[in-house]
């Protein structure tokens, strides 16, 4: 394989000297139906609205050829280091089924251990939701709060309020699902002034078992919980690393930490980044207690049959693939500096902060795979809300404003409970939905106004992920569809996708300061301004 800079590529020099298609030229019922891509699990992307052509998909399609963005995949998946900042293999695909070769490091099988951390998952899930497992009076658990901050907060936070609409619906025995991240103490105070601490029980997440926000917190739940007379140790388990300083390997973990120690450990390694862990023990634990192990069970079943139509060398056929192409072109030929995700779905409503994280802390990199600078643009700017929330916050901006930004819908054909009303002759979701239909040909078109402040250029081009109803399965083919599209971007860029040095400085800097900051004058002058 070649690893090389995107503009050492031949084919993107090509794909420089095209024109944008016209969208509004171009934007017919024809070219909706024959702009359909598979994504795996009945997800299915559509570029209609984007500015491409038929030559424009030729080029893009010798572009991946070129730049092997398939066999990196695959080698990717077989356990080849694709983390070269730490010189890790990169193995989230892993979790979720087996795509590749059997991949063994530090001579283990991880197949085999990803496996057996679900068998673990699996049967004290089944514990506790059963009562068979209690807390420390006896009392049933009902409530489940996961402490972590990044990726141990914001995928599992994202995919849990998604989850529960469909639990609803289908009448899922449920637990209440609560999150603390943030180190601001309000974040721990509100959330344990709401629940019953009797009945709650509490995961640690944390692969390092160094991340301070998290450590801080969880003294603060290990202080709450004592004063109400409960022993920690029943109602805390911990999500780690196997060489973490909260466990000593498999064996006894540092009791010292929660005063009585906790109630049982489960694991996660170095070849899972944060923001890709989502379909480890990172998410798989509070989903599995929250809704039951076979709801992410159908999680791991979406991702996987999105992983592997992600092999499909043809953009055709690749909905991640061709969906990273065309975000490379906007990017990088037409110099497009964001993009907005704008899922018309209330259960998504964290998704996009999730994909936030995902896609600015993978590919926010200004050196390649070697460390080298580079002279192109790279990740660009993530944000969105829900619609239709978003058309009365910032699409005054997306439709008038002087920047373009890309738009990516995520739509559904039904509601995730079937609880609609009908108004005015439509229901609710009928609602929606012509929404998200009038706000893509609204883009795309425009409106030509005498008045100039009522007039739209058009030409904003968007595309669409849409099935018929978000599904735990759907879900996870939707999350491993992001997770595959930053990966292919990484490897046109030549950036390493799997490292996110850019949090490590201030996290450095903070640490001074709370030492005093006696070398540092000038944080020691903002530390005072708070009292520090």
């Amino acid at each position: 394989m070649d690893f090389q800079n995107l503009d050492r590529i031949k084919a993107f020099d090509e794909l420089k000297g095209l024109k944008p298609a016209s969208i509004k030229e171009l934007l017919s019922p024809k070219r909706i139906a024959s702009s359909w891509v598979e994504a795996g699990a009945s997800l299915r992307y559509n570029w209609a609205a984007m500015p491409i052509d038929e030559e424009h998909l030729r080029v893009l399609q010798a572009l991946s050829d070129e730049a092997q963005l398939i066999d990196k995949y695959r080698a990717l998946l077989d356990g080849a280091v694709m983390n070269t900042g730490e010189g890790r293999q990169v193995l989230h695909h892993l979790a979720r089924g087996q795509v590749g070769k059997p991949v063994i490091i530090d001579g283990e099988d991880k197949r085999a251990f990803y496996e057996q951390e679900l068998s673990e998952i699996k049967e004290f899930a089944q514990d506790v939701r059963s009562g068979e497992l209690v807390g420390s009076t006896g009392k049933p658990f009902t409530t489940v709060v996961q402490i972590g901050i990044g990726g141990s907060d914001l995928g599992p936070r994202a995919l849990c309020l998604a989850l529960k609409g469909w639990a609803a619906f289908k009448k899922i025995p449920t637990l209440d699902a609560r999150f603390i991240s943030n180190v601001d103490p309000d974040d721990a105070a509100q959330v344990l002034s709401e629940i019953d601490l009797e009945h709650t029980l509490f995961i640690l997440v944390s692969k390092s078992g160094t991340t301070e926000e998290t450590l801080t917190n969880r003294e603060f739940v290990s202080q709450a919980l004592q004063a109400k007379g409960l022993r920690p140790i029943e109602h805390i388990v911990v999500v780690t690393g196997k060489d973490s300083p909260l466990t000593d390997r498999y064996n006894t973990l540092d009791s010292s930490l929660f005063g009585n120690g906790v109630l049982t450990p489960f694991f996660i390694d170095n070849y899972i980044g944060g923001r890709y862990s989502a379909t480890s023990a990172v998410g798989g634990l509070i989903i599995s207690l929250a809704f039951g192990y076979e709801t992410f069970q159908m999680i791991l079943s979406g991702a996987h049959q999105a992983d592997v139509q992600a092999l499909n060398p043809s953009i055709g056929e690749n909905a991640a693939l061709l969906d990273a192409l065309i975000g490379v072109y906007l990017r990088n030929v037409l110099c497009l500096p964001s993009t907005a995700i704008l899922p018309y779905s209330q259960a998504l409503s964290r998704f996009s902060a999730h994909l936030q994280q995902l896609d600015m802390e993978s590919n926010g990199k200004s050196v390649n795979r070697d460390g080298e600078a580079i002279g192109y643009p790279t990740g660009p700017v993530i944000f969105g809300e829900p619609g239709t929330n978003g058309q009365h916050s910032f699409y005054q901006l997306l439709h008038q404003g002087t920047d373009i930004v890309p738009l990516q819908f995520i739509g559904f054909r039904h509601c995730q409970s079937d609880q609609d009303v009908t108004v005015q002759g439509s229901t609710s979701q009928q609602k929606l939905n012509a929404n998200l239909v009038a706000q893509i040909v609204a883009f795309a078109r425009g409106k030509e106004d005498a008045n100039a402040n009522k007039r739209f250029g058009g030409e904003r081009p968007s595309s669409l992920l849409f099935a018929n109803r978000l599904t735990p399965e759907l879900l996870g083919a939707l999350l491993a569809h992001y997770e595959n599209k930053v990966m292919f971007q990484g490897f046109l860029w030549n950036v390493n996708s799997f490292d996110q040095e850019g949090v490590q400085l201030g996290k450095v800097l903070a640490t001074n300061v709370l030492k005093g900051s006696k070398e540092d004058p000038v944080l020691k002058s903002w530390a005072k301004i708070f009292g520090l």
